[in-house]
């Protein structure tokens, strides 16, 4: 069949030009090949001597000795330089074949095809330089013809895929690739081969012949034309790019492991709960970092046992059975339905939320334990997890528990980047668990204390119905330094106190704690409020000074120099300051009278009945520990019924709720004070904001209920001798009336020598009161300052034996200022229908 060449043939390309020359050795036909590559045209060149024309001078001999040759029928194959007429002396060379031939009459002609060896050496120079770049390329070079099937393949790209590059002519590439792989590549093909845009950096994931492992290669694809820019097919250059992403998966790992690691720092810790950060640590780890997680701490320390298990020295010594004790604190699956919710103890699943088990003594997480090294742990036999690291909790050089991290199928196994990062993920929760765990003994410690030195149950006053609440601060927040005491003082009278330590924590609590003992013995010396409000405020003093000493020279109270190491525990100690706010009033059941000092504490509230809570005007002085300022009293008459609250601000002030805000609303919550106390003190609470657990909360409330007229005598005596004799038949006869009988003769015996005692020793007019309570209480005033001092008498001696008496006779006894002399009384126990315990020889001697 004949065709026409196409355009951009080869023919094109090496420029292959032919001429005849007659016998006469004029040229006779000229192509037009011929014309465009020696630049004549046909008109012209027809009838020239080609040796002549085109040949130069100095070659023109030798041309036509060779022309005559080849009429004589001699072929001739040559180089010839040729020039063009009227240009330059040689314009080129070319390659001549000279054939000879005849003309129809018999005579000796020529045909002469001629190339032009530029063109031809460009041809040459162009396929070495195309066999060099395909045959020497370090890249897989593959050639797709139309069909999608291979034209050519370099023997780089053999060598991947096997046998030698001719091999692989006529494939596709389903012969190199999973279907879904090869549909994504034959699909490319076609469109670029349509559109003719390259690909470039396509991602393709393959395994080479006898590897199991896949490889990520990476494809450009462009469309190759011919001269004439007709497609004839696809050129792939293939790079093996697998190191490439394995380094770009490593460095992701380690970007993602830094921002697991940040996050980790960020969250894990933020509550100094046990579970809390357990939790946490499983929130960061689950799905970032694996499928399913665990946290297992051990019992001993979620028990608050001194020495945790988990030290290294009861790791070595825990027996054959297995592990000690651990409980399950937290679970984390990012998989539906992967944990179990319970298991049952019997059975070898997982151990259920909650739930108290052990490990058995060779199993991984055992020896987790007792190494402290990371271990891997099997499958879980379902075929479900295929990697599990457990990695001990270590902190301190102690193991507080075990995590779990485990990956189910279809992720990436656990590698040495995530052991390492698992092992530290562990190490920053532990360390977290145990300042958590430190935290609560401290505060439970704190709590004891404090709750210790709290009155136990429900106080009783002579006159007064009291109930009270303490709240301590949740367990988010540290233990603070409120307190409140009720503390009953000679006559009926009752101390209620409530105070506040500025700070938190343990030494708060401490700080607290001496301050009531300081009160209370403050108390017992029967002082005016604001007499113990100073005093108690050089012990506030003398606990933020250096050697416990408040004096205002800073040297102990002595005159020496202090020495160099006091100087620096001096300044140690110098952030060591107590302040404390306190409420002192003393409640007399008598006359319903309290009086008040207060040194920086907020006002006490009071409900009379029928009226609105008001807030009592006590001038609120400075706080303890301040010094320089002297404490003001403020006296106030109570109301039969009325109600007296004293709190501590965390009752009324939060971050939320100004002070102001705070009073209104207790003022608000003060209403119906005829309701039984405790309910009135659960209102409060309830209908006040008291739960946001920033500070403690004490709550000490009082009911006024004087003591009856029938159960107070009090008479005035003169002073003279008559008076002991008048002052027994007075004492007498209220106790007959009052049905105490049995307390008759003890009472008389002692009033005798209280009285006769005022009139030796003391001035002014003699008060004799006696107050019946829960107790027997006798008081005796006088104008004298001078305080009764109970001492030993002497064989010899005829006196100095009433006292003693009186402290051998009575409950309890004592003495105190007044405003205008002293008051010594004595109490006795109201008698119970028991008889009276028989007396020892003794205690019967010692009266003589």
């Amino acid at each position: 069949m004949w065709q026409s060449s196409p355009p951009g043939s080869i023919y094109d390309y090496i420029r292959v030009a032919s001429f005849s020359i007659g016998p006469d050795g004029l040229i006779e036909q000229w192509s037009r090949r011929a014309a465009g590559l020696f630049g004549v045209p046909a008109d012209k060149a027809v009838g020239m001597d080609p040796v002549e024309a085109f040949m130069p001078a100095e070659l023109r001999r030798d041309g036509h000795r060779r022309v005559g040759e080849i009429l004589d029928g001699k072929e001739w194959t040559g180089l010839v330089p040729f020039r063009i007429p009227g240009g330059d002396p040689v314009h080129g060379l070319a390659e001549i074949y000279v054939m000879p031939s005849e003309t129809g009459t018999g005579e000796r002609a020529a045909l002469c095809i001629v190339v032009d060896v530029r063109a031809l050496r460009h041809i040459e120079t162009d396929l070495a330089a195309s066999q060099a770049i395909f045959g020497q390329s370090p890249f897989g070079f593959v050639l797709f013809g139309t069909d999608l099937t291979v034209i050519r393949a370099n023997q780089r790209f053999a060598t991947v895929f096997g046998g030698q590059a001719a091999d692989h002519r006529g494939r596709t590439v389903d012969d190199y690739l999973s279907r879904p792989e090869a549909d994504r590549l034959t699909a490319t093909l076609e469109r670029v081969l349509e559109t003719g845009a390259s690909v470039t950096d396509l991602q393709l994931v393959g395994t080479a012949p006898g590897d199991s492992d896949n490889r990520q290669w990476s494809m450009n694809l462009y469309r190759v034309h011919s001269g004439s820019g007709r497609p004839i097919g696809i050129a792939g250059l293939a790079t093996d790019v697998t190191r490439r992403h394995i380094a770009a998966r490593e460095a992701a790992s380690a970007r993602r492991n830094l921002a697991l690691l940040n996050e980790a720092s960020a969250r894990i810790g933020n509550s100094l709960d046990l579970e809390t950060t357990a939790r946490e640590l499983l929130d960061v780890a689950v799905p970032g970092f694996c499928d399913l997680a665990s946290v297992d701490l051990y019992q001993g320390l979620l028990t608050g046992d001194d020495a945790p298990p988990g030290s290294w020295d009861s790791l070595r010594q825990e027996s054959v059975g297995g592990s000690a004790e651990l409980r399950r604190v937290a679970l984390a699956s990012a998989v539906s339905d992967a944990l179990p919710a319970t298991a049952a103890p019997d059975t070898a699943g997982p151990p259920a939320l909650g739930a108290v088990h052990r490990f058995s003594y060779n199993s991984p997480c055992a020896i987790a334990l007792r190494t402290g090294q990371v271990e891997d742990v099997p499958g879980d036999g379902r075929g479900f997890v295929q990697s599990t690291l457990a990695v001990p909790m270590v902190a301190h050089d102690t193991v507080v528990g075990l995590v779990q991290f485990s990956r189910t199928k279809g992720s990436e196994p656990f590698g040495e980047r995530d052991r390492a990062l698992a092992t530290e993920l562990a190490a920053r929760a532990a360390v977290c668990i145990d300042n958590a765990r430190l935290y609560r003994r401290e505060h439970e410690r704190a709590l004891i204390l404090q709750r210790s030195l709290l009155p136990p149950g429900d106080p009783v006053a002579a006159g007064l119905d009291i109930a009270c609440r303490y709240l301590p601060g949740n367990t988010a927040t540290e233990v603070g330094g409120d307190w409140f005491d009720v503390i009953e003082l000679p006559g009926h009278r009752t101390a209620l106190v409530v105070g506040d330590v500025m700070g938190r924590g343990l030494r708060a609590a401490v700080a607290m704690g001496e301050l009531r003992t300081a009160v209370r013995t403050l108390a017992l010396l029967d002082l005016e409020p604001a007499e113990v409000l100073s005093a108690l405020d050089e012990v506030a003093r003398g606990l933020g000074t250096p050697g416990g000493t408040s004096s205002s020279d800073g040297f102990g109270g002595g005159a020496q120099w202090p020495s160099r190491a006091a100087h620096k525990s001096r300044e140690a100690d110098l952030s060591e300051v107590y302040l404390a706010t306190c409420v002192y009033a003393v409640y007399d059941p008598v006359t319903r009278r309290c009086t008040f000092a207060n040194a920086g504490h907020l006002p006490p509230a009071v409900v009379e009945p029928g009226e609105p809570a008001m807030l009592l005007d006590v001038p609120p002085g400075m706080p303890l520990g301040v010094g320089g300022e002297p404490f003001e009293e403020v006296e106030v008459e109570l109301k039969e019924g009325a109600l007296l609250a004293l709190y501590t601000d965390g009752l009324v002030e939060s971050r939320d709720h100004p002070l102001d805000e705070g009073l209104d609303a207790l003022r608000g919550a003060l209403v119906e004070p005829e309701r039984p106390l405790e309910d009135v003190c659960d209102h409060v609470l309830t209908t006040l904001d008291t739960r946001h657990g920033e500070d403690d909360i004490a709550l000490l409330m009082a009911r006024i209920q004087g003591l009856p007229a029938d159960a107070v005598g009090d008479w005035r005596l003169p002073r003279e001798p008559r008076s002991v004799g008048r002052a027994r038949e007075l004492a007498r006869g209220r106790l007959i009336a009052w049905g105490l009988e049995e307390l008759v003769d003890t009472t008389e015996l002692l009033v005798s020598e209280l009285v006769t005692n005022a009139l030796r020793y003391g001035e002014g007019e003699i008060r004799l009161r006696l107050l019946r309570d829960r107790t027997l209480v006798c008081e005796v005033w006088d104008a004298g300052l001078v305080q009764p001092r109970r001492r030993r008498a002497r064989d010899t001696d005829e006196g100095g034996r009433g006292l003693q008496l009186v402290g051998l006779l009575s409950v309890a006894w004592g003495s105190r200022r007044t405003p205008r002399g002293k008051t010594v009384w004595f109490e006795l126990a109201l008698p119970d229908g028991e008889p009276a315990a028989e007396r020892t020889v003794e205690q019967l001697l010692s009266m003589f």
